[in-house]
Parts: structure tokens; C-alpha cells; sequence
């Protein structure tokens, strides 16, 4: 196997949540070959005799690359639609005269992740790693070509059957790959919302997308010096959630709070513009996280791994359950009333929560670990304002806090992990993000500045720094 063909620190036929899941009795082999030999019983099955006759010697492997493939691809567009749902989301969080900056950033940091993991990214997570802590700076090039540029049926049949080795389209690998950067990105835009300039912000996405999101996932899925260590992280609780969480948490303290946020020791509230919208954006999340977990398991070609990918959905699920229910009785219980962002935060930290393993819990396991993912957004939140951290929508306690939840509760169900190892992977994700990010904004600040004046804060960014406003009968003359 070449550089440019590692998945995921060889996952598809090596990772330990090819196993039985709580409460079921189900041995997998770890070999490809029988892999490949189940599959194409399957497609036996699925496409007849004809298959067997006329697709030649290489008919599993053909038909593994077409199942592996489509896998990325579903799991690939889902997870691009939760770009819609963080654009949503946080133009329902923040203010009115807020809301066309915030769908802004997240067009444009979505084409931004798209151009860097493709220039550079994809290489430094998955080229040459070999154990260590950085891979390849070259432009990633797929060898999908091959197939589409034979002269002739036999040419493009060899081609086929020698990408169809690799077991999964390269192309649809990177797109798989480049969604999740685009929402490590997201996570950063809801928190250093209303007072931050659109240019830095995006000059720091370029950062983020093209090298520090990258180097950090090669430590772990492009088979890096974590990944040798034991560390798991199957769908990126700490890999994706928590390295934007802390670039998220280094812009708020730099950036500082928005104006008027606390005053005289007290924390002013600051309501979004549209609850609904934010509540749309929520579901949308929810549904992209099938894709975003589910497609994780980077094989369909067996049973086994078709009742794997369905038992991580209905975790998942599960898990989101868990996090808006334990939300609803702590906020009740702790309030008297139930802030309906709380809910909906309270989702999101369920799904974090059970995106480093997925698989592995059983039904209420997993209802467990997405429920203490919302009670900790249901405490951290007023953790962030009692130090004066303002983080717009509250990103932090969902993707970072909750994020490091997930991940340390990985070894209570995989017994492949370890706490120590867990808590070592946390820790250097940690340190090199805070770093990494904590010098990029610094830079940026003393170049460019980062924050809008007192006054276009105050006008809104809609007006200062986008030229077109979201609600513009509403908005316009406020201050």
C-alpha cells in the first residue's frame, strides 16, 4: 500500500470496533481477504449470475470499491450539510444586525477548507506519516483518473481493477476527509462571533484548514505517533470537536467579550434573532452526524459492516437523545425553567459525546454518554461567563468540553483503549492547538487587527464589514 492510500491509521481492516457490541455475539475477521470474499457473496446476491460471469477474477474487489466508495460519498454529503446546519444555527444565535456576517463566514470558511485540504491538507494527514507527527507538503492528486482515461474497454478495465485494489475511491476519500475540516473550522465562526473582522478571521481559516487540522489528524488517522500508541478516536470527539474547541477558546480570550456582555459583575443577556432558525439548524446537525459517524466506519462491503454502520446511527441517536433529555430535567431542576438553546446544545454535546466511539456502547450506554455530554454544557456554560469568556453560541462547553468527555469514555466500552493513553492524546491536542492557534491570532492581531471597532459593533457587522443586511426592516437605525 502507497502513502497517498492510508485511511484512517488502516481502519478499514484493523480497527478494534470490529467487534461485538454490547449485548451481541458477533465475531469479524480483521483480514481484507475475507472482506473482499464476503462482499462478493453479497454481490452475488445483489447483482446475480451475471456478475460472477462477465466482471471477471476481480469481481469482489470491483464490487468492494463500489460499496466503500458509495459509503464516503453519502457520508460525505451528509456531512457537508451540516454547513448548512452551523450557518443556520449561529444566524439564529446571534443578534439580528449579526446574522449576514455569520452566513458569510461559514460560506466562505467551507470553499476555504475545500482549496486548502486539497493544496496541502490531505498530504500533511495521510502522506508519508509513518508513526511520526507530520506528513507530506505537496498537492494531493487522486489516481481515479486511470479509470476514466483508457483508450480502449480493455485499458479502462486494467485501470478499474488496479484502483479498485485500493478498495475505495482516492477522490472520494479526500471529499469524506475535506468535510470534517470544514467543520472544525465551523465551530471557531459561532464563538468569536459579532466583534470579529471578516478578513482575519478567514486568513486564521486558511491556517487552521490547511496545517493545523491536518498535522494534528495525522497523528491519529494518518497512522502518526498517537495512533502507535493505542489512542482511539473513531469519529473525531478530540480530533475534529475539540481541536476547533480550543481554537475557538484561544479567539474568544485574545478577541475578548462583545461590549456590553458583562457589566457592573453581572452577565448580560445577549438573545439571538431567530429561535426557530437556530432550532433548524440543530435537526440539520443531528441529520449530517449520521454521515459524520456512521460513513467513520469506511467500509459497507459485508454484513458485519452494514449492521455496524446501522448500530452507530442508532447510537448516535441515542446519545443526542440522551444529551436534550438530561438538559431538560437539570435545567428545570436548577432554573425552574428550560432555555430552549440549552436544548438544543444539549443535542450537540450528545453527538460529540459519542463521536469517539460510537460502536462500541450499547443502547443505554450510549444514552449515558451523550446525557452527561448535556449536563456538562448544562454547567460549563455559566463556568465561561463567570470568567468573562465569550463564546457566542456555546461552542466551547459542546464541541471542546464535551468532545473530552467523549473521548476519555472511550475505554469503558472498548477495551482496545486505555485512560492513559486517552488521556495523553487529549493532552497533546491540547497544547499543540493552543500554541498553533494562540500564535496565528496573535500574529494576525498585531498585523491586521482582529476586532471591529466599538462603533461597527455596535452598528452591527451586517452594515460595518458585510454591505448587506439579513433584516434590514428591523435592524435598520439601531445601535
Amino acid at each position: 500500500m502507497t502513502d497517498r492510500d492510508r485511511r484512517r491509521s488502516s481502519e478499514l481492516v484493523d480497527h478494534p470496533s470490529h467487534k461485538s457490541s454490547e449485548g451481541n455475539i458477533m465475531t469479524i475477521s480483521k483480514s481484507k481477504l475475507t472482506r473482499l470474499a464476503g462482499l462478493a457473496a453479497l454481490g452475488a446476491v445483489v447483482a446475480g449470475p451475471a456478475l460472477a460471469q462477465d466482471a471477471g477474477p476481480d469481481a469482489a474487489a470491483q464490487t468492494a470499491f463500489v460499496f466503500n466508495t458509495m459509503l464516503f460519498l453519502i457520508g460525505g454529503f451528509l456531512v457537508m450539510f451540516m454547513a448548512a446546519g452551523f450557518a443556520m444555527l449561529e444566524a439564529g444565535l446571534v443578534r439580528s444586525k449579526n446574522v449576514s456576517m455569520q452566513c458569510l463566514k461559514n460560506i466562505s470558511l467551507y470553499s476555504i477548507a475545500g482549496l486548502m485540504y486539497w493544496a496541502v491538507g490531505y498530504s500533511l494527514m495521510y502522506t508519508g506519516v509513518d508513526g511520526g507527527y507530520i506528513g507530506s507538503f505537496l498537492p494531493y492528486a487522486w489516481d481515479d483518473y486511470g479509470v476514466l482515461s483508457g483508450d480502449d474497454a480493455a485499458a479502462a478495465a486494467a485501470a478499474a481493477s488496479a484502483i479498485a485494489e485500493t478498495g475505495y475511491s482516492t477522490a472520494s476519500d479526500w471529499f469524506f476527509q475535506m468535510v470534517f475540516v470544514a467543520t472544525a473550522a465551523s465551530i471557531v465562526s459561532g464563538t468569536v462571533a459579532e466583534r470579529i473582522k471578516l478578513w482575519p478571521f478567514l486568513i486564521f481559516v486558511v491556517v487552521l484548514t490547511g496545517f493545523i487540522y491536518p498535522i494534528a489528524g495525522s497523528w491519529k488517522w494518518g497512522a502518526g505517533w498517537l495512533d502507535g500508541m493505542g489512542f482511539q478516536d473513531f469519529a473525531g470527539s478530540t480530533l475534529v470537536h475539540s481541536v476547533g474547541g480550543w481554537a475557538a477558546l484561544t479567539g474568544a480570550l485574545i478577541l475578548g467579550a462583545r461590549k456590553g456582555k458583562y457589566a457592573d459583575g453581572k452577565v448580560m443577556p445577549m438573545v439571538g434573532s431567530n429561535i426557530p432558525l437556530a432550532t433548524l439548524g440543530t435537526f440539520i446537525l443531528w441529520l449530517g452526524w449520521f454521515g459524520f459517524n456512521g460513513a467513520s466506519q469506511l467500509a459497507l462491503g459485508t454484513i458485519p459492516d452494514a449492521a455496524a454502520v446501522s448500530n452507530i446511527f442508532a447510537n448516535t441517536n441515542l446519545a443526542a437523545c440522551g444529551g436534550v433529555i438530561a438538559t431538560l430535567i437539570l435545567m428545570q431542576i436548577m432554573y425552574g425553567k428550560i432555555d430552549v438553546t440549552m436544548a438544543l446544545n444539549g443535542a450537540l454535546a450528545g453527538l460529540v459525546s459519542i463521536t469517539a466511539e460510537p460502536l462500541q456502547p450499547g443502547p443505554f450506554t450510549a444514552v449515558l454518554i451523550g446525557a452527561i455530554g448535556g449536563a456538562i454544557v448544562v454547567f460549563t456554560v455559566p463556568l465561561l461567563d463567570k470568567f468573562k469568556i465569550d463564546d457566542v453560541v456555546g461552542a466551547i462547553p459542546v464541541h471542546l468540553f464535551a468532545g473530552i468527555w467523549g473521548t476519555i469514555a472511550v475505554p469503558l466500552t472498548n477495551s482496545d483503549a486505555s485512560f492513559g493513553v486517552q488521556l495523553t492524546g487529549i493532552a497533546a491536542y491540547a497544547v499543540f492547538t493552543i500554541v498553533a492557534s494562540t500564535i496565528v491570532w496573535l500574529v494576525l492581531k498585531a498585523v491586521t487587527g482582529l476586532r471591529v471597532s466599538e462603533e461597527e459593533e455596535a452598528l452591527g457587522l451586517d452594515r460595518s464589514e458585510v454591505g448587506v443586511e439579513a433584516y434590514p426592516e428591523f435592524t435598520f437605525g439601531r445601535g
